[in-house]
């Protein structure tokens, strides 16, 4: 099976992956830390903040695979504190409108670089 490496500007990789394949119609993106790209540093400040940030780095992605926001079908969330899941759907919800992507939560001990949030998406062109 075919399958297409994409590379966003203004995303930083921490590691030697893709940060998003595409095979068979489907994007695949790495997950995305609220890594900064100006600073090379995890955004610092709460946990809106880091989504926030999150979800610029997926827009880039999703932007060099000339997506948006709206092609994405499912979402995987990783967060190291489950009490930060009400701040985070704050800014999630925001990001998009009804009918809303699949979704998992899942809390996690740790994640790269200190981050409290990592979130995972599947795109679809069609």
């Amino acid at each position: 099976m075919a399958k297409k490496a994409f590379t966003a500007e203004g995303t930083i990789s921490v590691g030697p992956y893709s940060h998003a394949v595409e095979s068979g119609g489907f994007i695949y993106l790495s997950g995305q830390i609220p890594l900064d790209f100006k600073t090379g540093k995890i955004t610092e400040g709460d946990i809106t903040l880091q989504t926030e940030q999150c979800f610029k780095n997926i827009s880039n992605v999703l932007k060099a695979a000339g997506l948006t926001l709206e092609s994405v079908v499912k979402i995987t969330v990783f967060l190291t504190n489950m009490d930060d899941f009400s701040a985070m759907n704050s800014v999630y919800e925001k990001q998009f409108q009804a009918p809303f992507p699949a979704r998992s939560a899942i809390g996690v001990a740790q994640l790269p670089l200190g981050a409290r949030i990592e979130i995972e998406v599947m795109a679809h062109r069609d």
